[in-house]
Formats: C-alpha cells, sequence, structure tokens
C-alpha cells in the first residue's frame, strides 16, 4: 500500500512553501489581505463541485480549501498571533460549549445518556442561551475599543449585524441580515406582506426609469434585490443557491441558443452581419428552453 500523507505533512509542507530561503517565491510574499480572494474562491469551488455531485472534485477542492486554513495558520504563527493547533482548540472548545446535549459535562471524553435525548424546542432554546452568553463574553472582549463596528458609509452599526463579515456575497450577507433582525421580531408575518414589499419596491424602480438619475436607480435596484432575498428567506430557499441555479439555466440555454443558429451559419448577434432579428432571437431562445434537460425534468418528459 502506497504511503498516505497525514495533517503533520501538510503542516510541513507549509512551512517549506514559507521557508525564507528555499521556499516558494510567491507563497513567501502573500499576506492575509493577499490569500482572501483565494480563500473565497476555493470556497466557490466546493459549492460548485457538491452542486455537480462530482465528488472527486468535491475532495479535491476541500483540500484546497483546507490549504486556505493551513496558510492562514502558518502567517499567524510567523507574527505570532496563533497558530494550527490554537485554531483547532478554540474549534473544539467552541463546538464542544454550543452541544451540551451531546457532550453534557462540558468535555470531549464524556458522552450523554443515550436514553436521554432533548426535544428539537429544547435544543434550540438552549442554544439561544448559549449565544447569548458568547455575545456577552464578546461584548467584554470588545469593550476596551467599541461594541459597535462602523459600516463603510462611517454610521454606526447595531454590533449583531456589523459582525457578519461584509466580504460575504451579497445575497447570502442580505439573508443574514434578515435572520438576524427576524430573530429580534423585526420581520413580515405574512406571505401577502412580503409579496406587497417586492412590488412596492418594483414600482419605486419604475418612477426612477423616467429620471435615470444613476444613484437613486441603484438605491432602488437594491431595494428590490433586498426584497426578493426576503422572499427567499420567508420560502426556506437560500437565494445565492436560487441565484446560481439560474446562472447555469441562463448560460445553458443560451448556449443551446446560440450553436441553433450557428447551425445556419449565425450568430446570436442583434443586427449583426446575419441580420439576426429580436423575432428570431427569441424563437432561438424558446427552442432552447423547449430543450434543455431543466425544463424537461420539471414537465416529467
Amino acid at each position: 500500500m502506497s504511503h498516505q500523507y497525514q495533517l503533520e505533512d501538510l503542516l510541513y509542507l507549509m512551512q517549506r512553501l514559507r521557508d525564507p530561503d528555499t521556499g516558494c517565491p510567491w507563497d513567501i510574499k502573500q499576506t492575509f489581505d493577499t490569500i482572501v480572494p483565494h480563500t473565497l474562491e476555493e470556497a466557490h469551488e466546493v459549492a460548485e463541485a457538491i452542486a455537480g455531485q462530482d465528488w472527486p472534485h468535491v475532495e479535491e477542492e476541500l483540500g484546497d480549501l483546507l490549504f486556505q486554513v493551513i496558510f492562514y495558520s502558518q502567517l499567524g504563527q510567523e507574527q505570532a498571533l496563533f497558530d494550527f493547533p490554537s485554531v483547532v482548540n478554540v474549534l473544539v472548545t467552541k463546538l464542544v460549549r454550543r452541544h451540551p446535549h451531546v457532550f453534557p459535562q462540558g468535555n470531549l471524553q464524556h458522552s450523554r445518556d443515550p436514553n436521554v435525548c432533548l426535544s428539537e424546542a429544547e435544543i434550540n432554546a438552549q442554544w439561544q442561551q448559549i449565544k447569548a452568553q458568547e455575545k456577552a463574553l464578546l461584548k467584554q472582549r470588545e469593550q476596551a475599543a467599541t461594541s459597535v463596528k462602523q459600516a463603510v458609509n462611517k454610521m454606526p452599526v447595531i454590533d449583531y449585524l456589523a459582525a457578519i463579515a461584509q466580504t460575504l456575497p451579497a445575497l447570502t450577507r442580505a439573508d443574514k441580515i434578515q435572520r438576524r433582525v427576524a430573530e429580534r421580531g423585526f420581520d413580515f408575518t405574512e406571505m401577502t406582506a412580503v409579496i406587497a414589499k417586492i412590488h412596492e419596491e418594483l414600482s419605486e424602480v419604475e418612477e426612477e426609469l423616467t429620471d435615470r438619475d444613476e444613484a437613486r436607480l441603484r438605491h432602488e435596484v437594491g431595494d428590490l434585490l433586498f426584497a426578493c432575498v426576503n422572499l427567499s428567506r420567508h420560502l426556506d430557499i437560500s437565494p445565492e443557491q436560487a441565484l446560481d441555479q439560474a446562472n447555469r439555466r441562463f448560460s445553458e440555454r443560451y448556449t443551446l441558443a446560440a450553436e441553433m443558429l450557428a447551425k445556419q451559419e449565425r450568430s446570436l448577434e442583434l443586427n449583426n452581419v446575419n441580420n439576426v432579428s429580436e423575432r428570431e432571437m427569441e424563437q432561438a431562445w424558446q427552442y432552447a428552453k423547449q430543450r434543455h434537460p431543466q425544463l424537461q425534468l420539471e414537465l416529467g418528459l
């Protein structure tokens, strides 16, 4: 059986890459800030591989994502901020604390009585209590500085909203913001109100179309998108996944439409040298929709 590398080997590899004398020039010059875009990209590639159920690719992409954690840990160790063992310690400590229904004595070695199991409602109530305790501890640590972080526009933002990472995709961040305030009762209680809000925001976009003020249009379109995220949340649908799937469907259908016209030695471009009309473009699009596997699946064909 061939040798299999272990976690210790990965940590050693990272040290070698960052060695100032014999390491990789690219890895040596990286900083926390320069690695962040790669981390976000790797997380998206994991999600894409899972969506495609490409399990060998999932395995590979998870390794790439793990490497990001190893890289940050190495940077932290070099700057005496933290290291990989401390990252693991903080994570395990937090997870044990957050699962008293699994670790009733507060340590990793002891198990709960298999005959005693909390209900889902009891676990949720327990979780709310734990979150409140964690937030209180966080406030104590931040009290020397401030308990309210500053937003990009310098307006103060309440701590539990400021804690949501601004580097998240906008749809995901909107969903998290709405969930945080909904936990505190700031939410629509009827689906009809959610739909009405979308219509209201769409009307405001339409009103701004007359003046074509770019700043105002951006403002109103943002409100409309935020309202659509609210609808997704109330339907328990991930807005990020929903839009990602819509992106895929559009790209695949557009490709089918383009291929259909290409067989006629024409291009899917309005008023190009082949004189493709709007009507013909619409016909090509409808052709693609009818032949798209997703639509056939939805129709049970």
